[in-house]
Formats: structure tokens, C-alpha cells, sequence
């Protein structure tokens, strides 16, 4: 496969991504809007930012990790390849680009928390 297939491929996967996450949020924000007096008051958007910068929270780091992973994986692997011996040294460092989603995770946890 060539590069600009990759990233003609990659990049149609990043816009359906978008699409889905931007309809699934048509289909669900309404519903979490609803649960509270002050989010049907008109101009009161406070939940809303506070559960948009939650997922932006949370979906940064899981990007960040997705692309830590992917380098530091693939580097594991060819290295794992030419000394089996230092499998569990790699893994430690995928353990560590890992933490960058439990990172984002507990931001978004403490962002909703003071809602």
C-alpha cells in the first residue's frame, strides 16, 4: 500500500469517526440535558461545556496514547525480535504510553465531578 492510500485511508477513518461521535451526541446530549433544571434554562450552557471539555479531556488522551502505543509498540516488536530477552523491558514502556489514557480519564472524572 502505498503512503497516500495510507493516509487517504487514515484520514477517511478520522471523518468517520468524527461523523459517528457528532451523531451519537445528537442522539444522547438531549437526554443529559434533560436531567437537569438548570441545562433547560434558555442561554445556561454550563453542562454542556463541562461535559464537552470532559470528553475533549478525555478524547485527547486517548489519542495521545493511541499514537504513543503505536510508535513505542512497533519499536517493541522489532526490537523483542532481535533479543527475545527484553520482552518485558518493552512492555513496561507500553505499560507507561498506557497511562496517558488513565491520565485523561481521571481529568475528565475530576471535570465532571465539579459539575
Amino acid at each position: 500500500m502505498t503512503s497516500i492510500a495510507f493516509k487517504k485511508k487514515v484520514s477517511m477513518t478520522f471523518a468517520a469517526t468524527a461523523l459517528l461521535l457528532l451523531a451519537s451526541g445528537f442522539v444522547f446530549a438531549p437526554s443529559a440535558f434533560a436531567a437537569t433544571a438548570e441545562a433547560t434554562a434558555p442561554g445556561s450552557y454550563t453542562l454542556a461545556i463541562v461535559c464537552l471539555s470532559a470528553a475533549f479531556a478525555f478524547g485527547i488522551g486517548a489519542l495521545a496514547a493511541g499514537m504513543a502505543i503505536g510508535k513505542v509498540g512497533s519499536a517493541a516488536m522489532g526490537a523483542i525480535s532481535e533479543r527475545p530477552e527484553i520482552a518485558s523491558q518493552a512492555l513496561i514502556f507500553i505499560a507507561l504510553a498506557e497511562g496517558l489514557v488513565v491520565f485523561g480519564f481521571i481529568t475528565a472524572l475530576m471535570i465532571l465531578g465539579k459539575a
